[in-house]
């Protein structure tokens, strides 16, 4: 009965998360203390954090949280916590008000769902091996992130379009999106969302 309770109480959430990317389409990632702190003063909901160490995070993190916005952090770029390992997400659920991981190890997904925190599955589409990895991910069933994220996100509008049919979880499109025309093929082509660091999209 506690398992099915907190299977419901995580799906719930999570779908609370997919809602509030779909209903800000535009996300800011951050690399450096600078485009945090313009971050922070844009009309942005959600947060990627891209940067910062062991020490720094939780800092970071609350910053966000104070002003309202969500926080995601990519644990493969925070120094310290870049291992791979389960003990990792035990920290940022611990030591953090993180809202959820970005990842490019599907092996976290799992226990990071078990935390009760979002997750964001990032693949970087080079090859086609690349789009037979989503594929494989997406028969697992031990691996369902809330949202896959791919970069970059100025390709074909064809392969979103085929990335959609291989999987059920809603696509992010991050990286080398400069402008408007980016951020409209992107979401037209079935992208939920657009990430990026670039300030003059966060403004649109």
């Amino acid at each position: 009965m506690f398992a099915l309770f907190l299977f419901i109480k995580i799906e719930m959430k999570n779908r609370e998360f997919i809602n509030k990317i779909e209903s800000n389409p535009i996300i800011a990632a951050v690399k450096d203390d600078e485009g945090l702190e313009v971050a922070l003063t844009e009309d942005i909901e959600i947060i990627f954090v891209l940067y910062g160490d062991i020490c720094s995070i939780p800092t970071i993190v609350d910053k966000i949280k104070k002003a309202g916005k969500v926080a995601m952090v990519h644990v493969d770029l925070i120094t310290g916590l870049n291992n791979s390992k389960d003990v990792c997400l035990d920290f940022i659920k611990n030591n953090t008000k993180a809202d959820g991981i970005i990842t490019t190890k599907s092996n976290l997904i799992q226990h990071a769902r078990e935390l009760e925190l979002n997750t964001v599955l990032r693949y970087f589409i080079l090859d086609s091996l690349a789009l037979q990895n989503i594929e494989k991910q997406a028969r697992s069933p031990g691996i369902k992130p809330d949202i896959i994220e791919f970069l970059p996100g100025i390709v074909l509008p064809k392969m979103i379009k085929r990335i959609n049919k291989v999987s059920r979880v809603p696509i992010i499109a991050g990286g080398l999106i400069a402008d408007k025309e980016d951020v409209m093929n992107a979401l037209d082509a079935g992208a939920l969302a657009i990430s990026t660091t670039n300030h003059d999209v966060w403004e649109l």
